[in-house]
């Protein structure tokens, strides 16, 4: 069964998926390591309007120059990843800002890493089937990476309070 990953052209394809991962990896360990540090609203919904535009141009940056550095894509195909890339990442890092709106924060804190797990594991899913693999190993391996990047986020926002604070 052809998924809708499958059906993308592989200049699309990258720049969603590259998007897509960086989109709720750095959105929500931003998030977890802002809300550690700081218990500010505030700064956690400036912290993820950040990452949905200076980080999303910045990896959409990224793939540009690194799909020219390859040499074996058209032009075309460049700014296709290009603009994929940035329009995944600011669109999905975007909505995290709905649960630092209608929540509590500590709440929103729970519904944005479980959104966001939520959907490292839809990707994840998708991916396996494109593969022809189990998915349970991939998803795994994805939540368990996007884990380490939250608790160390997590950690690094406490310290950060509690040594400058």
């Amino acid at each position: 069964m052809r998924t809708v990953i499958t059906l993308l052209r592989h200049s699309l394809k990258i720049g969603l998926i590259f998007g897509l991962t960086s989109g709720i990896i750095t959105t929500v360990g931003l998030i977890v390591g802002l809300h550690a540090g700081t218990h500010s609203r505030l700064a956690v919904i400036g912290g993820v309007l950040t990452i949905a535009i200076a980080d999303a141009f910045s990896d959409a940056l990224g793939i540009h120059i690194s799909e020219e550095s390859e040499n074996k894509h058209i032009n075309k195909e460049i700014w296709e990843s290009t603009l994929a890339t940035f329009l995944a990442k600011f669109v999905f890092a975007s909505t995290f800002i709905f649960p630092l709106l209608l929540f509590q924060l500590s709440r929103a804190i729970i519904v944005s890493v479980v959104w966001g797990m939520s959907l490292l594991a839809i990707l994840s899913f998708f991916i396996a089937r494109e593969q022809k693999i189990k998915p349970g190993k991939v998803i795994v391996e994805h939540l368990a990476i996007a884990m380490v990047v939250i608790i160390l986020a997590h950690y690094a926002g406490d310290w950060i309070s509690k040594t400058f604070a």
